[in-house]
């Protein structure tokens, strides 16, 4: 059940561009910019949890994740920093 609503304005040329489509495809013009919508929205999730690499770059992603990290300045002198909670020697 669809109870949620969303509103948007458009300009008449635009809503005539949907609603002609719309038409093309048997839709109404709520299914179908639901429908649109929700695709891209799908494409935007998936464009930033997946990607594809060919073998090649495949193999050098997986030695980069696997290798040892490098030296890091910054993390070393946050990890130096005392935390304001702790009592200890540093």
């Amino acid at each position: 059940m669809r109870d949620a609503a969303i509103n948007l304005r458009a300009r008449p040329d635009q809503r005539d561009l949907i609603d002609h489509a719309a038409s093309l495809l048997g839709k109404n013009r709520s299914d179908f910019m639901l429908e649109a919508a929700c695709d891209r929205a799908r494409a935007v999730v998936l464009d930033q949890v997946f990607f594809s690499l060919d073998a090649d770059k495949f193999r050098q992603f997986t030695e980069m994740l696997d290798a040892p990290p490098g030296p890091n300045p910054g993390l070393e002198r946050l990890m130096a920093v005392k935390a304001p909670w702790d009592t200890g020697p540093a």
